[in-house]
């Protein structure tokens, strides 16, 4: 059942040293400031899954707090390479980072698994590739139907799956829309979930296309108007695009983005 807390009181009961986290988003209401309160707190060992790891998984590779990646694609998107990533991956900058590659497809397959409680997805996606031969949790099924080759893969669950969201209610339910990507899936397929809104009101007023999370599939909703800075949240925010063009001079230099760390995350 859904209770509502701050920021950092959530991030300090659900996200733990060691912990698989999933922080999604795509383009739009990514939550930025849980990630930011994740290195606030410093914590480590952590396995972190998204279908597209952008400039918060940069940031927090570059903090420290990762040990491997679970992921489809990843970039600063518009602008180029993820700067902190590519440093971790190649030459072990702050701490290793061990990689698991899917495709889009997988990986979103593999929330839906993991949200409808079953042990594996199977999809036709990865044929004609070579990502089977380079990741371990890629595996060949035939359809006991047709006898056809397909692929499997296995669900997420992550231990703790953290979404923005444009609102909530004061009971906890959730309410959000646009872009809406694979939230949903990953919130019902964590075994703790944090939402950061925009607001809490006293109701949800119908919106149409909105996905509504009953408070009984979340844990805990904190209200960080600017949760999803420098990404947009539609109704209350625009994309910050200077942002993402500024973070690649800051993440192409380990000094420049250890300065930026302590002056825009470490001391807010």
């Amino acid at each position: 059942m859904a209770e509502i807390t701050s920021l950092s009181d959530a991030v300090a009961e659900l996200v733990r040293d060691g912990d698989t986290v999933a922080l999604e988003g795509f383009t739009h209401l990514i939550p930025v400031a849980a990630g930011h309160e994740i290195i606030r707190q410093r914590r480590r060992g952590l396995t972190l899954v998204r279908m597209t790891p952008d400039i918060v998984y940069d940031q927090l590779i570059g903090a420290g707090c990762a040990a491997r990646l679970v992921f489809s694609w990843a970039g600063n998107p518009g602008v180029g390479s993820l700067h902190r990533f590519r440093d971790a991956v190649r030459k072990g900058w702050p701490a290793p980072l061990e990689i698991e590659e899917h495709s889009h497809a997988g990986m979103a397959n593999r929330y839906v698994a993991g949200a409808s409680g079953l042990p594996f997805a199977v999809l036709r996606g990865y044929t004609g590739t070579d990502l089977a031969a380079q990741t371990a949790t890629i595996k060949p099924i035939a359809c006991p139907f047709t006898g056809e080759l397909l692929a499997a893969v296995p669900a997420l669950n992550p231990d703790v799956g953290i979404v923005h969201a444009q609102r909530a209610d004061r009971a906890g339910n959730v309410q959000f829309w646009g872009i809406t990507g694979v939230q949903k899936e990953v919130v019902l397929a964590s075994r703790r979930s944090l939402v950061t809104v925009e607001e809490i009101v006293d109701e949800l007023a119908p919106r149409p296309g909105a996905v509504v999370l009953p408070q009984w599939t979340v844990t805990r909703v904190a209200r960080v108007p600017g949760g999803a800075h420098p990404s947009y949240a539609m109704g209350f925010s625009e994309r910050d695009n200077d942002y993402y063009r500024e973070w690649d001079a800051i993440s192409r230099d380990r000094d420049a983005f250890t300065r930026w760390l302590e002056e825009s995350v470490l001391a807010a």
